[in-house]
């Protein structure tokens, strides 16, 4: 099977082309770096994604709070690990950094707040 992708990793966006069975990878072609194998290669063995998001902050002077994973989580996952971030309720005031959830859904990934919030 051959498919195009357009590589995300840097500023490039070479278009790549692969030619694979299932997760065999036969050949890459057109990648201007490493880092486009590298990302060809985990798009069809292990296509992982990364959210930003935000969750509810009580007492604080802003409704929301946005938060983000430390690492992309399996593709696959993503509705369940949103399903997670979606029930979480924050007490203000809040730190950028803070830890929400360690390692959400036993992935080597954290839940982390982006945006320091005060209490109203």
């Amino acid at each position: 099977m051959n498919r195009k992708f357009t590589c995300i990793v840097c500023p490039n966006g070479c278009e790549i082309e692969v030619d694979y069975e299932g997760k065999d990878i036969k050949n890459i072609e057109g990648e201007g770096c490493k880092k486009g194998k590298e990302y060809v290669v985990q798009e069809l063995t292990d296509p992982r994604r990364n959210i930003a998001s935000s969750v509810v902050l009580l007492n604080g002077e802003l409704p929301l709070v946005s938060v983000r994973l430390t690492k992309p989580v399996p593709k696959a996952k993503i509705f369940d690990v949103m399903d997670i971030i979606k029930g979480i309720k924050l007490e203000a005031p809040v730190e950028v950094g803070y830890v929400v959830v360690k390692n959400i859904m036993g992935y080597d990934s954290d839940l982390i707040v982006t945006k320091q919030v005060g209490v109203k």
